[in-house]
């Protein structure tokens, strides 16, 4: 959760927010930071989501690439950043992509390659197909349809209108929470209370005890309490769970064999994976390795899924192409709404510096330094770091996972060189 509000960073990181702000250190000003247009607006006006407030989310869907194809592959470097991880970060694995390029590599003693982890926030683009599936049955209504008509009594009386549309491009104005599954935000608090349980429903009522962050449409705040309303949306306009929807429509007829939704009570990572450690410092300074392999699932509809790199790159793979869609809330998957950044560090970077820069598809659009642009979302919790991004045209895909020992982001400069180096870029703007 990347909000003005106290948050968890293991409940609803916002991981690209990190991983992409640390290009900017020691760096001068990014040479791609010039006022240029969103791809596809010259294609004419973009739909209007009207809120009910006066005012609209403008969406400008990108409709073809507009940047540099990515550069070579050097696996060499690659090679080299696996095996030589800082002692933070227990394990890693690199997995590589699509016609031009494709590469493979695992670091640490009990890293398979086909290992399954906690995928975090990488979790909303599921939960993002699913409704939109269901828009395109009618079933959901993403500009008409409001949080209140679904869920009757959810948000106070006095609240706005607030849209499917802004739960899934971040542009609600939900506050972002209290802070009841973060504690002091310490690895102690986490070990301690790792597996412990919040319903949706506690996690909406803690969202109320805060102001909401801005009037509904009128600016994008990366919010996974968001995504939280969006699993209860699904859940009561089929009658179904999250789960059995997520299995229905994407996992099963796709043949993600190694994802699901694990259930509310169930800790484990199922199949072959690796196990996860947080550092928790003691009073004489010393610090224990907690083993947190096994924690709660809470997050849901937000976070709280678990994959494989190829099953990622096999959902991607099917979510580009519009094998899940139909063309026009396809067209939503790139969908990025025209508003200001609100304390975003996901979207403070590249020519759409300041501006808005998720989709209603739930993926994070970005330039690299070498122009290349990318579409895909990170996610992190205790113990996992995971990205996965992608090129419009599926000419390169990339998957890493990583397993930190840390929750402050120390292992995102890792993360940026593994997935810059595997699109061929370099790590600093201005610098190709």
């Amino acid at each position: 959760m990347n909000t003005r509000m106290r948050s968890s960073r293991w409940t609803t990181l916002a991981a690209a927010g990190a991983l992409l702000a640390a290009v900017t250190v020691g760096a001068a000003a990014p040479a791609l930071a010039a006022d240029v247009p969103e791809a596809g607006a010259a294609s004419g006006a973009g739909a209007v989501s009207g809120n009910g407030t006066g005012t609209g989310t403008v969406t400008a869907p990108v409709t073809a690439p507009v940047t540099a194809r990515p550069g070579p592959l050097d696996r060499e470097t690659l090679a080299k950043t696996l095996d030589t991880l800082p002692a933070d970060i227990t394990g890693a694995l690199v997995r590589v992509g699509g016609p031009e390029a494709r590469w493979r590599g695992t670091s640490g003693e009990d890293v398979p390659a086909n290992a399954r982890f906690r995928i975090g926030s990488i979790s909303k683009v599921f939960t993002a197909t699913v409704l939109l599936q269901l828009a395109a049955e009618g079933k959901v209504d993403l500009d008409g349809g409001t949080v209140q008509r679904y869920l009757p009594g959810l948000l106070p009386a006095g609240y706005p209108p607030v849209t499917v549309r802004q739960l899934l491009d971040h542009t609600s104005g939900l506050p972002g929470g209290g802070g009841m599954t973060s504690g002091d935000g310490s690895t102690a608090w986490f070990a301690a209370h790792r597996a412990d349980y919040f319903s949706p429903e506690q996690i909406v009522a803690d969202m109320l005890t805060q102001p909401m962050s801005f009037a509904p449409g009128t600016a994008q705040q990366y919010n996974g309490n968001n995504y939280f309303v969006a699993g209860m949306v699904i859940e009561k306009v089929t009658g179904d769970t999250f789960a059995d929807q997520v299995r229905r429509r994407i996992t099963g007829p796709l043949g993600l064999h190694a994802t699901y939704v694990p259930a509310a009570d169930d800790l484990t990572v199922h199949g072959p994976h690796a196990s996860v450690h947080v550092d928790v410092p003691a009073a004489d300074g010393s610090t224990s390795r907690v083993d947190v392999t096994e924690q709660s699932p809470y997050p849901w509809a937000e976070g709280g899924m678990v994959s494989s790199a190829a099953d990622l790159e096999r959902f991607f793979d099917a979510l580009l192409r519009g094998r899940l869609l139909p063309p026009a809330q396809q067209a939503e998957v790139f969908a990025v709404p025209n508003v200001p950044n609100d304390h975003n560090k996901n979207c403070e970077i590249g020519p759409t510096a300041g501006h808005a820069c998720f989709s209603a598809g739930g993926l994070l659009r970005t330039v690299l330094p070498n122009g290349t642009e990318v579409w895909g979302k990170t996610g992190a919790r205790p113990g996992y770091s995971s990205s996965v991004f992608a090129t419009r045209d599926l000419s390169r895909t990339v998957v890493v996972g990583l397993n930190p020992t840390g929750i402050s982001g120390e292992e995102f400069p890792t993360m940026w060189k593994l997935v810059t180096t595997a699109f061929g870029s370099g790590q600093v703007y201005g610098k190709r």
